[in-house]
């Protein structure tokens, strides 16, 4: 595997790196590789939640939405009698 030489890294940059690493337990070239695979794209650590939400908001088939529009049907009416 290729290595790299990165250059001219400000303190501030160096500080946050190395605080990262060292909350996570790992090396600042495993911090370097992870952000630099996530800023390019190429994550290999993605991890899509979406499951874990699955009570919060749902999936609705085809039918449930139809279903759903069909029950509200009547609140999508104007009723000019409620407005005086």
């Amino acid at each position: 595997m290729k290595s790299i030489t990165i250059h001219g890294i400000d303190k501030e940059t160096e500080k946050l790196i190395k605080k990262r690493a060292k909350s996570e337990g790992t090396s600042v070239n495993k911090i370097v590789k992870r952000l630099l695979a996530k800023a390019l794209g190429i994550d290999k650590d993605k991890h899509d939640n979406q499951e874990e939400f699955l009570d919060l908001f749902g999936i609705w088939t085809e039918d449930d939405e139809k279903r759903f529009f069909e029950a509200i049907k009547d609140l999508e009416q104007i009723h000019p009698e409620d407005w005086k």
